[in-house]
C-alpha cells in the first residue's frame, strides 16, 4: 500500500523527520518497504506566464514567447510545444536550472533566436509520461514560485507492506491511528457535519441474505454534475496513493476509501431497474450473469453475493458493481451505497474470476462497520461540494453486525511472555493510546476490540499490541538463561540432512516440487485414479497431491534437457499423500490421509561427468542400484530387488524393493512412454523409497582382523532360467545358517553370467560365483574346505542347479 506523507500528516502530524517516521512504523509491525519523493530531484524551475507569443522567422514549428517568471522583466524564450499559448501558466526552467537526469539550462540560441530558459512539459519534470506539450499549472500560483513548493513535490511517497491481519491500515486514517499510538501526536479524524436532507426520494434496500451482509446504507442525490472536473487536490493526493483519476464521482468514492478505509459503491439512479422495488441484497442464483465495470462479462455460482434490482445483478457484492448501472458523466442522479460485507463472504470470490479490486481487498479482511453512516455524509458532503445536487435521508439497513467479544489479558503473562518487567499503569496507557476500551479486573485487563480491528482476537493479540508500542528496541537484549545442553545424536539412526549430504556426496543435487501436481501425472506415474483433490488450487492444472515423487523429478530432468545440460541427477526428500481410512485425526494428521516422507532420486545422461580418462557412458538400472545399495550402507544386505511392474517404470527394467521382506519402494527406468511424453533422448533411471526405511543405520562392530590366510574358491553354475542370481545367493545364505561347519564362509560375490544367444528363453543359464573363506584361530585345510564346498553344492542341487563342466 502506498501513501503519501504529507496526506498523512494532515490527520497526524507528529514532530519527527521522514526517515524516522519509516523507521517507527517499521518498527510497529507496519513495514516499510521503500521510500521516494513525489518528483525526481530538479532545480531552478518556477511557476511563469507566456504574456505573448510569435512565431519564429527560421523554423515553422517554434514559436517565441515572451515570458514573466516574476522577476519584472519579460524573458524571451523559444519554445515547440503544440499547446503553447498566450496567458498559459506554465513550468520554466530558468537558466541555471538542473532538470531530472542532470541536464542543465543554458542561454542558447535556436535557428538564431536567443532562448533564456525552457518551458518544461510534465514528462521533461519526470512528473508523468504526457510530454504533447506544456505543463498547465493550477491558476492559484503565482509568477515566479517555486514548483517543488507550490506543488509540494518534496511530499515523500511510503510503501508499506503490511500484513493480512492488519486491514485497519489500508487507509491513511489507519496508518495515522498507529502514528499517533506510537508517538502520542494529536490525532484528526476526517468528518463532515450531516449535509442537509433536501429532497425525500428513497430507494428500498432488503436484505435477504444476513450472512452475507450485516449492514447496507445509502442515500439518493439527485441534480448533480458529473461532468465536473476532480479538485487538483484531491487528483494529486489520489495519484500518490497510486490510483489514477477516472471521473469525478468515481474519485470522490475511491478518495473516501483510501482515507477512511471504506469502500463504497455509486449507482446511477436513472439505470436502476423497478426503482419501485428498490434493491435486494442476496445470493446469486446458478448460472446469472453479470458485466462488471472491468468489462469482463462472468457466470456467478451460487455463494456469490450480489445486489440485485428487479431480479437481476447490478453489482458483485463487495467485489465490483456493474457495467449497467455504473455512472459516467452524463449522471445527473445517483445512489451512494456504503455497507459491511461479512469476509468469510467475500474472501477468494474476486481470485476465483482471476482479477481483484482495492474493495474486495478491504472486505475480505473486515471493514469497520460502526462508522458507516458517517462515513456516507462524508462521501454525500464532497459530492455536492465538488459536483451539486440535493441530498436524500440516509437509509441504514442493520441485519446482523459482528459481536465484539471481550479479551482478557494477564498482565503476569505479558511480562512472562515479553520478558518485561512492565506496570499495569503502563499497559492500561497503552491500550488507551490505541484506543482499545478495556476494564480492569485486577491485574487483568479486559478489552473489547473496537470495531475497526478484526484481528484482536486472543490473549497473544494484546500481548503483541504492548509489545509493538513499548517498542521492540526497548526490549533489553539478553542472553538466554537457560542451560545449554548437548543432544548426543544416536549412531543407529540416520538424520534427515545425513541422507540428503550422502546423496550429494554420489553427486545428486537436491530439488524441491509443489506437492501439487497435475492430474495425468497421479495416473501416469502413480497409477492413482483416485487422488486428493484441491478445493482451491493456486493454478487449474496443479490440481491434485502427489503420492510420488517421481513425476516431479522427470519434469526437472526436462527442464534441464532443454536448456542445454546433458546430465542431469537428482533428489527430492518430501511427503507423498494418499487416502488412508486407518489415518485418524490428531497432531499433524489428518483423518483418512497418509502423508509419509518419501526419498527419491533420478539420474539421466552419462553415467560421469566428461573426462578424457573414461569413456562416455550412459547411466543405467545397476548405477542406480548401487547408489542405492550406499544409502542403505551395510543392511544392504538385506535388500531384495524382485522384478515387477510399476506404471511410471519400464516393465521390463524395473523392480520392487524389499527389506528384510517389507516393499519399501520401487527402482528401474522410467517408462518409454513417458520418456517420448517428456521428449528426453533416452530414459531417465529413478528409484523412490520410503523415508523410514533409510533412516535407521547398522552401527559398526570392531573386530580384529584374521592372522590367518583367506581361501578363495569359484563355482561356476549351470541353474534354471527361473532361477535369478539372488535365489542362489538365498539358498547359500540359508545353508549357511543351517550348517555350523559355514562358519568360515565370509562373503559370496557373483562375477560371471553367461547366456548362450542362440538357446531359447527358458533354456539355463550360467552364473559364477567366487566364495571367500576364513577361519580366525587357524589355516583352513583343503579337507574342511571341500567340506564346506561340498555342503553348498549339495544345496545347490536340490533345487536344480548343477556344476558346469
Amino acid at each position: 500500500m502506498q501513501i503519501s506523507e504529507s496526506w498523512l500528516r494532515t490527520l497526524v502530524d507528529p514532530d519527527l523527520s521522514s526517515e524516522a517516521l519509516a523507521h517507527k512504523l517499521t518498527m510497529a509491525g507496519l513495514e516499510v518497504e521503500e521510500t521516494e519523493t513525489a518528483a525526481p530531484a530538479f532545480s531552478g524551475v518556477v511557476a511563469a506566464r507566456i504574456t505573448a507569443i510569435a512565431p519564429h522567422p527560421d523554423a515553422d514549428r517554434l514559436r517565441v514567447c515572451q515570458v514573466d517568471d516574476g522577476s519584472g522583466e519579460l524573458l524571451q524564450i523559444v519554445c515547440g510545444a503544440p499547446n503553447a499559448a498566450a496567458g498559459l501558466l506554465v513550468p520554466l526552467a530558468r537558466v541555471g536550472a538542473v532538470l531530472p537526469g542532470g541536464m542543465k539550462i543554458k542561454t542558447a540560441k535556436m535557428r538564431g533566436v536567443a532562448s533564456a530558459g525552457m518551458l518544461c512539459s510534465a514528462r521533461e519534470l519526470g512528473l508523468s509520461q504526457e510530454h504533447d506539450g506544456l505543463m498547465l499549472l493550477p491558476e492559484g500560483l503565482q509568477a515566479g514560485q517555486d514548483l517543488r513548493a507550490a506543488l509540494d513535490l518534496d511530499d515523500t511517497l511510503i510503501t508499506l507492506k503490511l500484513t493480512p491481519n492488519r486491514a485497519d491500515c489500508l487507509s491513511i486514517l489507519g496508518v495515522a491511528r498507529e502514528v499517533a499510538a506510537l508517538t502520542g501526536a494529536a490525532l484528526k479524524v476526517p468528518g463532515a457535519d450531516p449535509v442537509p436532507v433536501s429532497i425525500a426520494d428513497r430507494l428500498p434496500v432488503s436484505i435477504e441474505a444476513p450472512d452475507l451482509c450485516g449492514r447496507f446504507a445509502g442515500r439518493v442525490v439527485r441534480g448533480v454534475n458529473a461532468a465536473a472536473q476532480t479538485p487538483d487536490w484531491m487528483k494529486t493526493r489520489l495519484e500518490r496513493a497510486g490510483q489514477r483519476s477516472v471521473s469525478v464521482l468515481v474519485d470522490i468514492s475511491n478518495y473516501v476509501m483510501l482515507e477512511l478505509g471504506r469502500p463504497s459503491h455509486i449507482f446511477d439512479l436513472d439505470k436502476v431497474p423497478g426503482n419501485d422495488t428498490g434493491l435486494v441484497v442476496r445470493w446469486a442464483r446458478e448460472g446469472e450473469t453479470l458485466e462488471l465495470l472491468n468489462g469482463q462479462t462472468v457466470t456467478l455460482q451460487a455463494d456469490i453475493g450480489v445486489v440485485a434490482a428487479a431480479g437481476q445483478p447490478e453489482s458483485m457484492a463487495g467485489i465490483m458493481g456493474g457495467e449497467a448501472t455504473s455512472v459516467s458523466t452524463a449522471t445527473t442522479n445517483i445512489y451512494i451505497e456504503s455497507a459491511f460485507w461479512w469476509p468469510d463472504a467475500i474472501a477468494g470470490k474476486a481470485r476465483r474470476y482471476r482479477f481483484s479490486s482495492e474493495a474486495s481487498h478491504r472486505y475480505e479482511r473486515g471493514v469497520d462497520f460502526q462508522g458507516i453512516p458517517e462515513g456516507l455524509e462524508y462521501i454525500t458532503r464532497l459530492v455536492l461540494d465538488i459536483c451539486g445536487g440535493q441530498a436524500g435521508p440516509v437509509d441504514d439497513n442493520i441485519a446482523a453486525l459482528p459481536e465484539r467479544q471481550p479479551v482478557r489479558l494477564r498482565a503476569a503473562r505479558c511480562r512472562k511472555v515479553l520478558g518485561l518487567d512492565i506496570a499495569s499503569e503502563q499497559i492500561g496507557a497503552i491500550f488507551r493510546q490505541l484506543g482499545l476500551p478495556f476494564e480492569q479486573d485486577g491485574d487483568d485487563f479486559i478489552v473489547t476490540p473496537p470495531s475497526f480491528r478484526f484481528d484482536i482476537e486472543i490473549e497473544e493479540d494484546l500481548i503483541e499490541e504492548v509489545a509493538r508500542i513499548y517498542g521492540f528496541e526497548n526490549i533489553p537484549d539478553l542472553p538466554p538463561v537457560a542451560r545449554a545442553a548437548m543432544r548426543a545424536q544416536p549412531e543407529g539412526q540416520h538424520s534427515p540432512h545425513a541422507v540428503r549430504e550422502l546423496l550429494a556426496s554420489r553427486d545428486y543435487q537436491e530439488v524441491v516440487n509443489f506437492s501439487f501436481v497435475e492430474n495425468d501425472w497421479e495416473r501416469d506415474y502413480a497409477g492413482n485414479t483416485d487422488p486428493i483433490r484441491l478445493l482451491n488450487p493456486i493454478a487449474s492444472h496443479l490440481s491434485v497431491m502427489r503420492s510420488s515423487l517421481i513425476a516431479g523429478l522427470v519434469a526437472n530432468i526436462r527442464y534441464n534437457a532443454n536448456r542445454q545440460q546433458s546430465r542431469v541427477r537428482v533428489f527430492e526428500l518430501g511427503r507423498v499423500f494418499r487416502r488412508d481410512a486407518a489415518v485418524a485425526d490428531g497432531g499433524l494428521d489428518v483423518a483418512g490421509i497418509a502423508q509419509p516422507l518419501h526419498l527419491a532420486a533420478a539420474a539421466w545422461g552419462p553415467a560421469d561427468a566428461e573426462q578424457w580418462g573414461l569413456p562416455v557412458r550412459q547411466v543405467d538400472f545397476y548405477d542406480v542400484k548401487r547408489d542405492l545399495e550406499v544409502l542403505f550402507g551395510q543392511r544392504a544386505a538385506s535388500l531384495r530387488f524382485v522384478a515387477a511392474s510399476y506404471p511410471a517404470l519400464h516393465p521390463g527394467r524395473s523392480a520392487r524393493i524389499e527389506l528384510d521382506g517389507v516393499a519399501v519402494g520401487w527402482v528401474g527406468e522410467v517408462h518409454p512412454r513417458l520418456v517420448q511424453q517428456a521428449d528426453l533422448r533416452q530414459a531417465p533411471v529413478v528409484f523412490e523409497v520410503t523415508l523410514d526405511s533409510v533412516l535407521p543405520a547398522s552401527v559398526p562392530e570392531a573386530v580384529e582382523a584374521s592372522r590367518q590366510p583367506m581361501v578363495i574358491r569359484d563355482l561356476a553354475l549351470l541353474a534354471p532360467a527361473a532361477l535369478s542370481a539372488q535365489d542362489l545367493q538365498d539358498i547359500v545364505a540359508a545353508q549357511r545358517q543351517s550348517d555350523a561347519s559355514l562358519a568360515i564362509l565370509k562373503d559370496v560375490r557373483l562375477f560371471d553370467v553367461w547366456r548362450d544367444p542362440a538357446a531359447p528363453a527358458d533354456a539355463e543359464k550360467s552364473l559364477a560365483f567366487r566364495f571367500w573363506l576364513q577361519d580366525n584361530t587357524e589355516t583352513l585345510s583343503d579337507e574342511r574346505v571341500d567340506a564346506c564346498m561340498n555342503s553348498l553344492i549339495g544345496a545347490l542341487q536340490a533345487r536344480g542347479v548343477r556344476l558346469r563342466a
